[in-house]
C-alpha cells in the first residue's frame, strides 16, 4: 500500500477551520442580503414575481457555472489568493446593488454577487478538507455551518439595517467584505505555505467503485440535490411573501420568521456532518431527504404557529445532508477535492437560481399556497438515497 494512503492525517487545525468558517459565514450573509430585500424592491421597482425569480436566477446562474470550473483548475494549480479577489466580487456586487437606479442595474449586481460565490466554494472547502485532520464530515459541517448561519442573519439585517435607512444601506456591507478579504489573505498565506504540501495525490488513491458505478451515484447524489434545493428555493425566496399573503404578517415579521427558518437550518447543517461521520454519511443521506417529506406536506394546511413549527423542523431534517453529500461524493471521486465542491456547490447554486426563476412564474399563474402545495411532494425523491452505494464499507473492505 502507497505511503499517501498510509499515512496517518494531521491533527485537525481548528483555528483554520474556525477562520473559513466565518469568512463563510461574512460571505454567505453578504450574499443572503439580496433575496431578504426582494419585498423592498419588489415595491421599489415595481416587480412581479418572475423578475424577482429572474434576479435569482442571475445570481444562482453565475455562481453555478464557474464553480465547477474553478474547482477542476484548482484542482491542477492551487491558487491560496483567489479567495480574497472572488470577495471582492462581492464586494462590487454590493456597492452595484446600493446605487442600482433600475431592473438592470439590479441585474448586473446580482451576477457579480454569484461571481464572488463561484471562486469562494471550491477553494474554501478545499481548505477546510485540509484542516480537517481525517474528520471530514465535521470539518465540512462547521465549514457549511458557517455560511448557513450567514444566510440566516441576512433577513434580521434587512429588518433592522435596511429597511428603516433604504437601497442605499447596502452600501455599509462593504465594510464587512473588506474584512473579509483581510481575513481570507492570512488563510491564503496559510494555505500556500502549508495545506498544497496536504493536498493528496490524484494518482495515489484509489476510488471506491468502477466509473460507471460512481457515475451512477452521483447521478442520484444530483437528482437528491434537485429536491433539496428546490424545495429550499419556496422559502428562500417566497417565504416572506407566503406568511405575508397567507397570516397577514408585515414584511418585518416575515423576516424574522425566515430567520427562525434559517437558525434552524444552521444546527441541521452542523449536526449532519458529525453524525456522518459516526453513524455512515449514506443513511444521514436518506434520513435528511425522505424525512423531511411529512413535514413539506402539512406545512401548506398548518396555522401560523404550527408553520413557524414546522419550518423549524424542515429546516432541522433538510439541511443536515448537504454536507454529507459533499464529503461521500469526495470519497466517490478522490482526489478531485475542488472539482467536487465546485460542482456540488454549483449545483446547489443553479437548482437554487431555476427553482426560483419556475416558482416566480408558477407564483403569477396561480398563487403563492398553490407554489407550497406543489413543493411539498419534492422530498420523496430521496427514495432513490437507496440506491447509493456504502462508500465506507466498501472502503474498509479494501483496507482489510
Amino acid at each position: 500500500m502507497s505511503q499517501a494512503v498510509t499515512a496517518r492525517p494531521a491533527a485537525t487545525a481548528f483555528p483554520v477551520l474556525g477562520a473559513i468558517s466565518f469568512c463563510h459565514l461574512l460571505n454567505d450573509m453578504m450574499q443572503s442580503l439580496l433575496p431578504a430585500i426582494y419585498p423592498m424592491l419588489k415595491g421599489g421597482f415595481d416587480l412581479n414575481f418572475a423578475q424577482i425569480g429572474l434576479l435569482t436566477l442571475t445570481y444562482q446562474t453565475t455562481a453555478s457555472l464557474f464553480q465547477p470550473l474553478v474547482g477542476h483548475f484548482t484542482d491542477r494549480r492551487p491558487m491560496p489568493f483567489s479567495l480574497p479577489f472572488g470577495m471582492s466580487f462581492t464586494l462590487c456586487g454590493l456597492l452595484s446593488l446600493a446605487v442600482a437606479p433600475d431592473y438592470a442595474a439590479l441585474l448586473g449586481g446580482a451576477a457579480l454577487l454569484g461571481v464572488g460565490s463561484s471562486i469562494f466554494h471550491p477553494e474554501s472547502s478545499r481548505i477546510a478538507r485540509l484542516a480537517s485532520g481525517g474528520r471530514h464530515g465535521m470539518a465540512q459541517s462547521l465549514f457549511q455551518v458557517g455560511g448557513t448561519f450567514g444566510q440566516a442573519l441576512g433577513p434580521l439585517l434587512a429588518a433592522f439595517v435596511i429597511l428603516p435607512r433604504g437601497q442605499g444601506a447596502l452600501a455599509w456591507f462593504a465594510l464587512v467584505a473588506l474584512g473579509g478579504i483581510g481575513i481570507l489573505s492570512l488563510l491564503g498565506q496559510w494555505y500556500r505555505t502549508r495545506g498544497r504540501a496536504r493536498a493528496p495525490a490524484r494518482a495515489a488513491v484509489a476510488a471506491p467503485f468502477p466509473r460507471g458505478r460512481v457515475m451512477r451515484a452521483v447521478a442520484v447524489l444530483l437528482a437528491l440535490m434537485f429536491s433539496k434545493f428546490f424545495y429550499l428555493a419556496s422559502i428562500n425566496s417566497y417565504y416572506i411573501f407566503y406568511l405575508t399573503d397567507h397570516f397577514g404578517l408585515s414584511t418585518r415579521q416575515g423576516q424574522l420568521c425566515l430567520f427562525v427558518f434559517l437558525a434552524a437550518a444552521a444546527a441541521g447543517t452542523f449536526i449532519g456532518g458529525p453524525v456522518g461521520d459516526r453513524f455512515g454519511r449514506r443513511r444521514v443521506i436518506w434520513g435528511s431527504i425522505l424525512g423531511v417529506l411529512p413535514f413539506t406536506l402539512a406545512l401548506p394546511y398548518a396555522n401560523l404557529q404550527a408553520t413557524i413549527a414546522l419550518s423549524v423542523a424542515i429546516g432541522l431534517v433538510l439541511s443536515s445532508a448537504f454536507s454529507a453529500i459533499v464529503v461521500y461524493a469526495q470519497e466517490l471521486m478522490p482526489g478531485r477535492v475542488g472539482m467536487v465542491s465546485g460542482m456540488f456547490f454549483g449545483f446547489a447554486f443553479g437548482m437554487a437560481g431555476v427553482g426560483a426563476a419556475v416558482l416566480g412564474v408558477l407564483a403569477d399563474w396561480t398563487s403563492i399556497e398553490f407554489v407550497y402545495r406543489v413543493c411539498a411532494f419534492l422530498p420523496a425523491i430521496g427514495m432513490l438515497a437507496v440506491l447509493l452505494p456504502d462508500v465506507e464499507r466498501q472502503r474498509l473492505s479494501a483496507s482489510a
